[in-house]
């Protein structure tokens, strides 16, 4: 494709650099506008020399000659557009955050293989230069081994340039529904930074606060990375009376990363509080500077198109992809949670069908302790025991739970193996679930099952009658699981287990 034409889907603030980065970049051109708002839309149009302006984007994306699609919008309507769009046939680059929560995310992912469509999700982080030149330091050794990052991110009560009203509108209502104004949708930049510097992250703490209930900061996050002695962490502070000198958003970030046997130090990002050299580099006994790396905010945009073209045209791989944008917007979650529970959160607790209690093996785990520590422990077993006689026409009621609103599409087979306890003796069962219905037989489990969980007859009757819960049990060691444990949610959700 020698030219793509592109369409921007939202002309809010943030437009006016995706549009200066397609128009600078050869191999893209704009093709069309989309705003709800008509007038903004037209004046976008003219402005930017796009050669239609709508304001449903369903019809935009109707239009044979848009090639792809930039969504700017606010992220609780991504998920909607994105499907739109892929369906369309559209090449889709989204706007961080993917979405909103997991579930959206998921069917995002599952929407654009479908359909075989280029998707990104646009993080200008990632292309600012002077975090790439960072990076490129760390991979060369020029720090060593890296032990630590620290991120400041400070925000104004005033200055930068104007943000129109409605764009804080929709900010609020982001705030409304639990995801943070800034920790949410600006410490995407940041996590996403975070991971693009050191790697994955094993689990998070976080406290979150606010100075007027509205603007949650002052906030504190900390994280440790994956497979390494290596720690992060992050601080937002809110100045209401500062006003912060930048071409951009009122707000700054410094970051600041330690190996074994150096420092690097970028000293601005959106902002314009520090001045000086883009980057500075501490190593064997002095300092280095990188006065020449491009530190304009907007550059980074440039470089997030330049991939999102790269991408259509087969020379280079998105960046974020789907699964890595899963990834960041799992650990936003994470942090969230943490703040939320007052405890420190594995993102991979969030796919868990057992939630807490997958912390807690992790941390047992870790810390070198028996997996089991509650297995001696009395829990009932006589009374358990005598429950198992039940356990057969208990699992055959199963199917009077079923909730076929709460299954939807979901089409599954889960396999249960009983196992003598009480008098009770060896038992099979087959749960299948297709096209909204439900299917129970007795006998051998099913070579296509997805999940199979081995319990005791006793168990599994006090599980069903609701005398125990099925974490319990798991963690005790009384169930066990093979295959997807992640469809132990559906059972939950879909039986009332």
């Amino acid at each position: 494709m020698d030219c793509i034409n592109v369409g921007i889907i939202g002309c809010g603030r943030i437009s006016d650099l995706h549009f200066k980065a397609v128009d600078q970049l050869p191999g893209l051109r704009l093709r069309a506008v989309c705003d709800l708002d008509p007038e903004l839309a037209q004046q976008k149009k003219a402005q930017w020399g796009a050669d239609r302006a709508y304001t449903d984007y369903r019809e935009m994306l109707r239009d044979s000659a848009v090639d792809a699609v930039e969504i700017l919008s606010p992220q609780s309507v991504h998920t909607a557009m994105t499907l739109d769009a892929a369906r369309a046939g559209k090449h889709i680059a989204l706007q961080k955050p993917m979405t909103t929560d997991l579930k959206n995310a998921d069917e995002i992912l599952a929407g654009v293989r479908k359909v075989g469509v280029h998707f990104k999700v646009t993080d200008n982080y990632l292309f600012y230069p002077p975090i790439q030149l960072a990076k490129s330091l760390i991979d060369q050794g020029e720090i060593g081994t890296p032990s630590g990052l620290r991120i400041k991110l400070i925000t104004a009560g005033s200055g930068g340039w104007e943000v129109p009203a409605d764009a804080w509108k929709w900010r609020l209502a982001e705030k409304e529904a639990g995801r943070g104004f800034q920790t949410f949708d600006h410490g995407h930049h940041l996590w996403t930074t975070a991971w693009y510097l050191l790697g994955e992250v094993e689990r998070v703490s976080a406290w979150i606060d606010s100075l007027d209930g509205i603007i949650d900061s002052p906030a504190v996050f900390h994280w440790k990375y994956k497979g390494q002695i290596a720690y992060g962490s992050c601080d937002f502070v809110h100045c209401p009376e500062m006003e912060m000198p930048s071409d951009y958003y009122a707000n700054d970030e410094w970051l600041e990363i330690t190996g074994s046997k150096g420092i690097i130090v970028i000293p601005r990002c959106t902002g314009q509080i520090r001045q000086g050299p883009g980057v500075r580099l501490f190593s064997q006994g002095k300092w280095q500077e990188f006065d020449t790396v491009e530190t304009d905010w907007a550059s980074g945009f440039v470089g997030a198109a330049a991939n999102f073209r790269d991408t259509i045209q087969g020379e280079a791989k998105p960046m974020l992809s789907g699964e890595q944008a899963r990834d960041i917007l799992r650990l936003s979650l994470a942090m969230a949670r943490s703040a939320t529970d007052r405890r420190e959160i594995y993102p991979e607790e969030l796919d868990s069908p057992w939630g807490r209690f997958y912390s807690l093996w992790q941390q047992k785990k870790e810390l070198g302790l028996s997996l089991n520590p509650l297995k001696h422990i009395p829990w009932g077993g006589k009374k358990e025991a005598a429950l198992a006689g039940q356990a057969r026409e208990l699992t055959c009621a199963m199917l009077d739970r079923f909730d076929a609103q709460a299954a939807g599409e979901w089409e599954g087979c889960i396999g249960i193996c009983l196992t003598a306890q009480g008098g009770a003796g060896e038992s099979a069962f087959c749960l299948r679930v297709k096209d909204g219905k439900a299917d129970l037989r007795e006998g051998e489990v099913a070579e296509d099952a997805q999940l199979t969980l081995s319990v005791p007859a006793g168990t599994w009757a006090a599980i069903l009658l609701g005398q125990k819960r099925i974490e319990t049990a798991l963690l005790q060691g009384r169930l066990k699981l093979s295959g997807k444990a992640e469809l132990g949610l559906k059972l939950r959700s879909v039986f009332g287990i």
